[in-house]
C-alpha cells in the first residue's frame, strides 16, 4: 500500500510544473515543499518525507535552521542543501525586477523554428503569441514554457535535462515538431522573463549525455537527431538595449524517415554520481505523449482496472500517425518559392538602370534597427553604397552593433537627432554635419553622449519629434537631390509592435516623399515581412508588398547589390609607395580624406563606364575626367594631346622643385580660362600617379587646416618611418589669389613639422592651377608656367589628328565645341558663327532662354558659373521620376543643349550641376544677346535677382546666392582701385542708371546681408554723391554686422566723402563761418567714425589671432581715413580768415594744430579779432580736435609705417597689394610735412649764427619731414626705389648734429642715428657720412647701458642683435646677445600683437660673408642677383629656390648649429650658442636631437631666423 501511494506521489511530482510553485515561498503547501525538495540534487526521498510528515509548508520552511532540521532527523548533508536552496529562492524573489512582475508586455512571435542564425531577439516582458499546445498539423511546432526561476545552481541542469527529455519524448511519440522554452513564464502565460546563462556549452553537453542516459540504447542515435542542440535567444531590455539574459530553447523534429514506426520509451535515470541516492529498484519506464498543453506518461501507475489500455491503443495507431506525419512533410515541402526578388532588388536599388555605376539614385539613406553580429559579414554592400545618412534605432549600435562594424570600414560622423533641427541656414547645418561627405550616423534611440534609450511605448513622446526633424531635413530639396535619393528600410530585426519607432519613421518618410517610390524595404524572411506589411497597412493604409524584398537572405542581398557595381568600383585601390611598389588604400582612409580626390595607380582599371558619353561630355567642353586619359591609353586610341608645357613641367620644373629642402613647394600653372589649363594639370597628375601620391582639392572653400592635415595623412599613409618615399602632388584649381595658396602652403609646412616629417626634399608639391586674364603667355620661370589661347604648330597638328579619330567614333562631332574652339586656335569667327546659329531663335519669354541667359551671366562674371540640376528641373518644369532610365537635364534646354555641360559642385553640400561649356562661348553669348536680341546685362541680372523660383528650396540654392553675391561685390584691385565689381561697372556703362535698380533689387534679395548694404552705401557716395542715402545704407550695414571694422569704415567713408565733396564744391576763396562750422562738424564725425574703425580692427585682429583660423590681415583703413580727414581739415583751416592772411598766420595754424598755441592767445594777438570773432567762436567749439590734430596724424603715420615696414607676407616679404594704401599715405604725408615741418636743410647747414636751440628744432622738423624721425621711416628708405644717397647723407649729417652731447639727444634719436648709418651703408658704403663701424658699435653699447623707454625697446634690441651677431674676426662676443633676443621678442609681441595676424615679420637683413657694415645683406642685394619681377621673386623666396642661386650663396654666410627642442642652437665659434628659430619648422622636424645642420640667417623683428636648413652628414 505504501509503495502504491509513493508511486502515485512520484507520478504527481513528475506532472507538477515548475510554474505551479508560487515565486513567494510563503504560498507553498506541504505537498509543494515536498515536491520542491525532491528536485534538489543531494536530497533523497527520506529527507523529503520527513519534511512532509512534519507538515513543513512555505511559512515554516522560511523559519527552519540546521539545528531544527537535525532534530527532525534530516542528516547534515541534505540539511545544508535544503537551507541553501531555500535562501537562493528568497534571493531570486528579491532581485526579480518590478517590470517583470505581473506587467505583461506586447505580443511577439517565437524565434523561427529550427533556425540558429536568425537575428531575432525577445524583449523583456513581451508575451509570446502562441500558447502551450499539443500536436496540431505535426509541422507547426507545439510549445511548452518553463519559467526556470525557482531553481538553484545545483538543480538547474538536472531540471533542464529532465524537462527537455520529457517534452522531446512526448513530441517524438506524437510525431509533432515542438519547442520547449526556458525563461518563459506560465503566469502571465508566455511572458518573456529570461535566464542568466554563464556556460552555454555545458547545456549542450549535458543534454547530449541525458539523451544517452534516458533513451533506450537502440533509440539513442535517433533521439540525438530529433532533439536539436539548445538555442540561446537574447533578451533585450524594454529600451532596446542588450541584457545578460536569454531564453533557452530546444527544438524537436521527429522526421518520418528517421522515426519510422518506432516507440520511444524513456527511463528516469539520474547521473552516475546521484544514483547512490536512488532506491535499489529499477528506474520506472515511461512512454510520453503530448496531450493538450502537457506531456503524459501512458505507462504511469493508475487506479484504472485496465492500466495498459491507452498505451496499447496508441501503439496500434503508430503506423497511422507515421502516415499523417509523412503527408504533412510532403505538403510542407511542396510550397516551393520561385523567387524573382533578386532582379526586383536590382531594379529598385538602381532606379531601373541595373547598374550602380550609372544608377538613377545619387544618394542612399538607410533606416535600420537592432542588428546581430552574425549579419555583419553580409552587409558589405552598405559600405559600398556609402549612405549619406543612417537612422539607427539600436541603442547598442556604437558598442557592438552595426555602427561599430561600419565605423571600421568607412568614415562616419555620429549625430543625435537634435543636431538636425533648423536653427541656421540649411546648407550651413548640412556642412557642419558633413552630410554628403561622411555618412551621418543618427542615433535615433540614444546610446551615445549619455542619451538614454526609450522604451517602445515611450519613444514617440521622448524622441519622435526630433527624428521627424531629421527626416524633414533630409527630404528638403535643398539638402538631398530631389527624387534622386532612395530610403532603404533595412529590417535587421523583426518589427512586431504598432508603436515600434520604425513604423512611425516609415510613416514620416512616406508623408515627406509623398509616396513610396523612393522607399525600399529589405528583410530576410517572410515572417518579418508579413508583420512589417501588416503594421504599415494598419498605420498608413497602404500595401507595401511591391516595395519589399523578403525572399532573399542577407547573404543573397549582399551579393546581388555588390554585383551591380563594376569591377572597378569594388576592386582594391593602390597608392604609389616608392621603387615601383604599391600599397593598398583602404576605403575608410580614402573616405576620411574627404577634401581630396585621390588618384590611385590603378585608377579606372576594370571599369565599364560609358566611353562614348564620357568622351562626348569632354569634347563638348565639360571638365576632363580620369577616364579620358584612361581611354586614350587603350589599344586603338591616339594618345591624349600633350601640350607644349607638359614635358617642361615633367622634366624640368618638377625635378627642380622636388630637390628643394622645404616640406611644401608650389608649382604655378597660370592659364587663360578655356585654354586647357585644368586639363594640362590633371594630365600631369595622371602621368605621375606611379611616382607621386596624386590628389585634387575638391572644394576651395574647405577649411585649409583640414586640407593640410589630410595632405600630410596621404603623405604618411602606410609609412612606418618619418621620411616618406613618395611625395604628394596636390592640384589646386582656381583659387582666387596667391595669398590663399601661400596660406595653405604654410599650414602644410606646419603640419609636416607637427608630424615630424623630414624634409630633405619637397614632400608636398602644390600644383596651383590658376586663371589669368592676360592672354599673352609669359616665359616659364623656376616655378611658374603659363598657357594662353594660342596653340603652337605642333599642338595644332595633334588636334588635327585627334579630330580624325573623333569623327570616326562620334556622329555628332560637329557639336564638340570645346574641342573645336581649341582646334580652330580660338578663332573668334568660328565662335561667333556657332553662337549666332544656336541663338537665332532665342526668345527671352521662354524658360529655357531665361535659364540659358542666367548661366551665361554666371559664366562670364561668376566664379563657378553653375546651376544645380535640381534647380534647373524645378525651373524648367522637368519632373524626374525615381524609377526610370537615363534622363539628362541638358536635354531640357532644347535647342541650347549643346551649350550646356554637366559637372559636380563641392560646396557646403555636394550636388550635380550644369554650366556653359566654354568661357569663350559664354562671352560671345552675352554679346549676341545684347546685339541681336536686345537682352542687356541689367535685364538678366534683374531676372536673376527677382525670380523667386530660382531661390526656392532646391539643391545649390546657397551656391547660387554665393555666385550672385560674388558678381555684385567682387572687385579687382589694380594700380587704380576699382570702385565696383566688373558686372556693376559694365551695367553702368551699357545702360547708365540701371545699375541702381540692380543694386536695389540686390538689397531685397540679400535683405540681411551687411556687405550688400555696404555696397549700396558705396554706390551712393561714390557714384550718386547722395550722402544722405549713403549714410542710411551704411547705418543699416552696421546694424547687420556690428563689430566689423570694414562695415564701420564705410560709415566713416561716407562722412569723409561728403566733407571732401562739400569742400570741392565750395569755390569761394575764404570760407564763411557757417561753412566752417559745417565742415568742422563733418570732420569731427568722420574722425570719431574712423577711430571707431581702428578700435574694431584691433579687436578683430586679436580675435583672429586667438582663433588661429582666419589669416585676414589687420584693417588699416581706419588709420588712413583719419589721416585723410586731417589733410582735408588742414585745407579747410588754411582758407579760414584766421589762418589765411599771410605765412605767419599759416605758421600759427601749424602751432595751434600741434597744441603748442591756444586759440585764446591767437585771438588776443589778432588785430582783426573783432572781424574774425564768429570764426573764433566756431573754432573754440572744436578746440580738442584741433589741438590734437597733429598728434593724431603723426600717431597714425608712425603706426602705419611700423605696420608696413615690419610686417609682410607669410614669407617675410613685402606685400605688393599694399602699394595703393602706401601711395595714398605718401601723398598725405607730403601735405602733413608741408604744414608742420617747414624747414630748409640747405639754409640750416649754411647759417652758422642761427641760435643752437632753434637750429636743433628745425633739424628735428627736417628729419620728421623726411620721415627719418622713426626707425621704421629710416628702414623704409631701403625699399623705396626713389631714395637717393644724397638725401640719406643729409639725414646722417643732421643726426650727427642732433646726437652731439651738448644737444642732449634722447635714446630714440641715438637709435635712429644707428639705423641711419646702417641704411646709408647699404645704399652708399663709401659715404663719408657713415660712422666708422667700431664707433657705431660703441654708440650702440652706450645706448644699451642707458635707461630705455618701452617704446624704443624693439628697435634698439633688433639692431643690437644684428650688429652684435658673433663673427670670427671679433675677439670677444657679446655675452648679452641671448638677453637682447629675448627682449626683442617680448617687445615685438607687446608692440605688434594687435596687428600681426595673417602677417610675418619682414626679414630686413641677412648675415653676409664680409665684415663690418658689409655683413648686413639687404633683400635689395639679393634681388640684384636674380632679375625677376616682384611677384616672381616672392614665389622663389617662398619655395626656397632663391638659395640655390650661386650669386646669392656667394653673398651670404652659411652658419652651422644643432637641433634642440624645435629650434637651432647656432654655433658662434665661442662658448656661447644662440637660439635661432627655423623659418620653416618642417626643415628640422624628424631630425634627432643634436643633429648638425647648416643654414643662412635672416634678421626680423621677431628674432633671428634660420633659412635653407640643410642636414650636415
Amino acid at each position: 500500500m505504501y509503495e502504491e501511494e509513493n508511486s502515485v506521489v512520484m507520478a504527481d511530482q513528475s506532472e507538477m510544473k515548475e510554474e505551479d510553485l508560487s515565486p513567494d515561498i510563503k504560498d507553498w503547501t506541504k505537498h509543494q515543499v515536498r515536491a520542491w525538495t525532491l528536485t534538489l540534487d543531494g536530497v533523497g526521498n527520506a529527507a523529503a518525507e520527513i519534511l512532509f510528515k512534519q507538515e513543513i509548508s512555505g511559512p515554516s520552511l522560511l523559519l527552519l535552521n540546521q539545528t531544527i532540521l537535525t532534530q527532525m532527523g534530516v542528516t547534515f548533508g541534505p540539511a545544508i542543501v535544503i537551507l541553501q536552496a531555500r535562501d537562493e529562492v528568497v534571493k531570486l524573489r528579491k532581485e526579480e525586477p518590478a517590470s517583470s512582475k505581473n506587467q505583461p508586455g506586447k505580443p511577439c512571435k517565437p524565434y523561427p523554428f529550427c533556425r540558429y542564425h536568425d537575428t531575432y531577439r525577445y524583449m523583456e516582458s513581451s508575451i509570446l503569441d502562441v500558447i502551450e499546445s499539443g500536436a496540431s498539423d505535426l509541422i507547426e511546432p507545439c510549445h511548452e514554457y518553463k519559467a526556470f526561476t525557482n531553481t538553484t545552481e545545483e538543480t538547474k541542469m538536472s531540471k533542464f535535462t529532465s524537462e527537455v527529455i520529457r517534452f522531446a519524448a512526448a513530441c517524438m511519440n506524437s510525431r509533432t515538431n515542438g519547442t520547449i522554452h526556458f525563461g518563459i513564464a506560465d503566469k502571465p502565460h508566455g511572458q518573456v522573463l529570461g535566464v542568466v546563462v554563464e556556460d552555454k556549452e555545458a547545456y549542450a553537453t549535458e543534454l547530449k549525455m541525458a539523451i544517452d542516459r534516458n533513451f533506450e540504447y537502440k533509440h539513442r542515435q535517433v533521439a540525438q537527431m530529433c532533439i536539436k542542440p539548445p538555442r540561446f535567444v537574447s533578451v533585450l531590455n524594454k529600451n532596446m538595449t542588450s541584457s545578460d539574459k536569454c531564453v533557452i530553447e530546444v527544438d524537436v523534429v521527429p522526421e518520418s524517415t528517421i522515426c519510422e514506426e518506432n516507440r520511444y520509451h524513456t527511463y528516469n535515470k539520474p547521473k552516475k554520481k546521484d544514483r547512490a541516492k536512488q532506491s535499489e529498484s529499477q528506474p520506472a519506464k515511461q512512454f510520453l505523449v503530448r496531450e493538450g498543453s502537457s506531456s503524459r506518461d501512458l505507462l504511469a501507475p493508475t487506479t484504472s482496472a485496465k492500466p495498459m489500455v491507452e498505451y496499447e491503443q496508441f501503439a496500434d495507431r503508430m503506423a497511422e500517425v507515421l502516415q499523417l506525419r509523412k503527408k504533412a512533410e510532403e505538403k510542407h515541402l511542396s510550397v516551393i518559392k520561385s523567387s524573382t526578388h533578386g532582379s526586383k532588388l536590382s531594379k529598385m536599388i538602381t532606379g531601373g538602370t541595373l547598374s550602380l555605376d550609372r544608377g538613377h539614385f545619387d544618394v542612399y539613406v538607410i533606416v535600420t534597427n537592432k542588428s546581430h553580429s552574425s549579419q555583419f559579414q553580409n552587409l558589405q554592400f552598405l559600405v559600398e553604397l556609402n549612405p549619406a545618412a543612417v537612422l539607427d534605432f539600436d541603442p547598442d549600435s556604437a558598442k557592438d552593433g552595426l555602427h561599430c562594424h561600419f565605423d571600421k570600414k568607412s568614415t562616419v560622423s555620429v549625430h543625435l537627432p537634435a543636431q538636425y533641427k533648423i536653427t541656421e541656414g540649411v546648407e550651413d547645418i548640412a556642412s557642419k554635419l558633413k552630410l554628403t561627405r561622411n555618412t551621418s550616423w543618427v542615433f535615433c534611440n540614444g546610446g551615445i553622449e549619455n542619451e538614454a534609450p526609450s522604451e517602445t511605448d515611450q519613444w514617440l513622446m521622448d524622441k519622435g519629434a526630433s527624428v521627424r526633424d531629421v527626416i524633414s531635413f533630409l527630404c528638403r530639396k535643398d539638402v538631398l537631390p530631389n527624387k534622386r535619393f532612395l530610403v532603404i528600410f533595412l529590417l535587421l530585426s523583426s518589427v512586431n509592435e504598432k508603436m515600434d519607432p520604425l513604423v512611425e519613421t516609415f510613416s514620416t518618410f512616406w508623408q515627406e516623399l509623398r509616396g513610396t517610390e523612393q522607399i525600399l524595404c529589405i528583410c530576410d524572411n517572410e515572417n518579418a515581412f508579413t508583420s512589417w506589411r501588416d503594421l504599415i497597412e494598419a498605420r498608413c493604409g497602404l500595401n507595401i508588398s511591391g516595395r519589399c524584398i523578403y525572399e532573399l537572405s542577407f547573404a543573397e542581398v549582399n551579393g546581388t547589390v555588390l554585383s551591380l557595381w563594376s569591377k572597378n568600383r569594388t576592386s582594391s585601390r593602390f597608392l604609389a609607395c616608392g621603387g615601383g611598389s604599391k600599397v593598398l588604400l583602404e576605403t575608410k582612409v580614402e573616405r576620411s580624406l574627404n577634401t581630396l580626390e585621390v588618384l590611385c595607380v590603378n585608377q579606372c582599371e576594370g571599369g565599364n563606364e560609358d566611353k562614348m558619353l564620357i568622351e562626348e561630355n569632354f569634347y563638348k567642353g565639360g571638365k576632363v575626367s580620369w577616364w579620358n586619359f584612361f581611354f586614350s591609353e587603350q589599344p586603338g586610341s591616339t594618345p591624349f594631346i600633350k601640350r607644349d608645357m607638359f614635358d617642361y613641367i615633367m622634366e624640368t620644373l618638377l625635378p627642380d622643385l622636388c630637390s628643394l629642402r622645404q616640406a611644401c613647394v608650389v608649382l604655378n600653372l597660370k592659364h587663360v580660362p578655356g585654354c586647357g589649363g585644368t586639363t594640362l594639370a590633371m594630365h600631369t597628375l595622371w602621368a605621375l600617379r606611379h611616382r607621386f601620391r596624386c590628389a585634387v582639392l575638391k572644394n576651395n572653400n574647405a577649411d585649409f587646416s583640414e586640407i593640410a592635415d589630410q595632405a600630410v595623412k596621404l603623405l604618411l599613409y602606410d609609412h612606418a618611418e618619418q621620411l616618406p618615399k613618395v611625395p604628394v602632388l596636390l592640384m589646386i584649381d582656381d583659387l582666387e589669389d596667391m595669398e590663399k595658396v601661400f596660406d595653405l602652403q604654410q599650414l602644410i609646412e606646419s603640419e609636416c613639422a607637427k608630424k615630424d616629417v623630414q624634409s630633405k626634399s619637397a614632400q608636398v608639391i602644390l600644383l596651383n592651377c590658376m586663371r589669368s586674364e592676360l592672354s599673352e603667355v609669359t616665359e616659364p620661370t623656376a616655378d611658374t608656367v603659363s598657357i594662353g589661347n594660342n596653340l603652337s604648330d605642333k599642338e595644332q597638328r595633334m588636334f588635327e589628328e585627334k579630330l580624325v579619330e573623333i569623327e570616326k567614333t562620334h556622329k555628332n562631332a560637329d557639336t564638340f565645341y570645346g574641342f573645336m574652339i581649341m582646334k580652330k586656335n580660338f578663332k573668334s569667327e568660328y565662335i561667333e558663327k556657332v553662337v549666332r546659329s544656336t541663338l537665332k531663335s532665342f526668345n527671352m519669354n521662354q524658360k529655357q532662354a531665361q535659364l540659358l541667359s542666367v548661366l551665361v551671366l554666371l559664366n562670364v562674371y561668376g566664379k563657378g558659373g553653375c546651376l544645380s540640376v535640381s534647380l534647373c528641373e524645378e525651373f524648367l518644369g522637368l519632373q524626374p521620376k525615381p524609377f526610370c532610365g537615363d534622363n539628362r537635364v541638358e536635354d531640357g534646354f532644347g535647342k541650347f543643349s549643346n551649350f550646356i555641360s554637366s559637372c559636380q559642385v563641392e560646396g557646403k553640400v555636394v550636388f550635380k550641376a550644369v554650366k556653359i561649356i566654354h568661357s569663350k562661348i559664354g562671352k560671345q553669348c552675352l554679346q549676341e544677346l545684347t546685339a541681336t536680341h536686345s537682352v542687356k546685362k541689367a535685364d538678366i541680372m534683374d531676372l536673376l535677382l527677382t525670380t523667386n523660383q530660382l531661390y526656392e528650396s532646391t539643391q545649390g540654392k546657397g551656391n547660387l546666392l554665393e555666385e550672385v553675391h560674388y558678381m555684385l561685390v567682387k572687385r579687382y584691385h589694380s594700380d587704380e582701385e576699382s570702385k565696383f565689381s566688373p558686372l556693376i561697372q559694365d551695367i553702368a556703362n551699357e545702360t547708365p542708371g540701371l545699375e541702381e535698380m540692380v543694386l536695389k533689387n540686390a538689397s531685397k534679395r540679400f535683405e540681411k546681408d551687411a556687405v550688400i548694404s555696404q555696397l549700396l552705401a558705396r554706390y551712393y557716395y561714390l557714384k550718386q554723391r547722395n550722402y544722405t542715402e549713403a549714410a542710411s545704407w551704411a547705418e543699416k550695414a552696421k546694424g547687420l554686422s556690428e563689430g566689423s571694422s570694414y562695415i564701420a569704415d564705410t560709415s566713416a567713408q561716407v562722412i569723409k566723402h561728403e566733407l571732401k565733396n562739400a569742400i570741392a564744391k565750395y569755390k569761394e576763396e575764404s570760407i564763411s563761418p557757417e561753412k566752417l562750422n559745417s565742415f568742422l562738424k563733418m570732420a569731427q564725425s568722420a574722425i570719431e567714425a574712423f577711430q571707431e574703425t581702428q578700435s574694431l580692427a584691433k579687436k578683430e585682429s586679436l580675435q583672429r589671432l586667438i582663433a588661429k583660423t582666419d589669416y585676414c590681415p589687420f584693417n588699416t583703413s581706419g588709420c588712413l581715413g583719419e589721416i585723410q580727414v586731417g589733410v582735408l581739415l588742414i585745407d579747410v583751416l588754411a582758407k579760414t580768415p584766421v589762418f589765411s592772411h599771410d605765412d605767419v598766420r599759416h605758421d600759427i595754424m601749424s602751432q595751434v594744430l600741434s597744441g603748442d598755441v591756444k586759440l585764446q592767445d591767437v585771438k588776443r594777438n589778432d588785430p582783426r579779432h573783432n572781424k574774425n570773432r564768429p570764426y573764433y567762436d566756431i573754432l573754440g567749439r572744436f578746440e580738442d580736435m584741433l589741438y590734437n590734430l597733429r598728434y593724431r596724424m603723426k600717431l597714425n603715420f608712425d603706426f602705419l609705417d611700423n605696420f608696413f615696414v615690419n610686417l609682410g607676407s607669410k614669407f617675410g616679404m613685402k606685400d605688393s597689394r599694399e602699394e595703393v594704401a602706401q601711395n595714398e599715405l605718401f601723398r598725405c604725408y607730403k601735405q602733413y610735412a608741408k604744414t608742420f615741418c617747414k624747414t630748409d636743410s640747405a639754409s640750416l647747414l649754411k647759417n652758422k649764427t642761427l641760435h643752437n636751440k632753434l637750429k636743433l628744432h628745425q633739424t628735428k622738423e627736417f628729419l620728421e619731414k623726411e620721415k627719418a624721425d622713426t626707425y621704421s621711416g629710416i628702414l623704409s628708405r631701403l625699399s623705396n626705389a626713389d631714395t637717393s644717397a644724397e638725401m640719406m647723407e643729409k639725414i646722417a649729417r643732421q643726426y650727427n648734429f642732433v646726437c652731439k652731447p651738448e644737444n642732449n639727444p634722447s635714446a630714440k634719436e641715438k637709435i635712429n642715428y644707428i639705423y641711419t648709418n646702417v641704411v646709408l651703408s647699404c645704399i652708399k658704403l663709401e659715404s663719408q657720412q657713415i660712422l666708422p663701424y667700431q664707433k657705431l658699435i660703441q654708440l650702440l653699447a652706450q645706448v644699451l647701458s642707458e635707461q630705455i623707454p618701452l617704446n624704443d625697446s624693439l628697435s634698439l634690441h633688433f639692431i643690437a642683435v644684428v650688429l652684435f651677431w658673433p663673427a670670427a674676426y671679433v675677439p670677444a662676443p657679446c655675452r648679452n646677445l641671448g638677453s637682447y633676443i629675448s627682449q626683442m621678442k617680448t617687445a615685438y609681441h607687446a608692440t605688434m600683437k594687435e596687428v600681426y595676424n595673417g602677417k610675418s615679420p619682414i626679414i630686413h637683413f641677412l648675415l653676409g660673408r664680409k665684415a663690418g657694415y658689409e655683413r648686413l645683406v639687404h633683400i635689395k642685394e639679393i634681388k640684384r642677383c636674380i632679375s625677376v619681377g616682384l611677384g616672381q621673386f616672392a614665389s622663389l623666396w617662398g619655395n626656397g629656390q632663391i638659395w640655390k642661386d650661386k650669386d646669392v650663396q656667394a653673398l651670404l654666410c652659411r652658419v652651422t648649429g644643432e637641433v634642440k627642442n624645435n629650434v637651432i642652437l647656432a654655433d658662434t665659434g665661442f662658448s656661447v650658442n644662440i637660439e635661432v628659430a627655423p623659418m620653416y619648422r618642417s626643415q628640422i622636424s624628424g631630425h634627432a636631437e643634436g643633429s648638425k645642420v647648416s643654414f643662412f640667417i635672416g634678421f626680423s623683428m621677431r628674432g633671428p631666423l634660420a633659412l635653407d636648413i640643410e642636414l650636415k652628414l
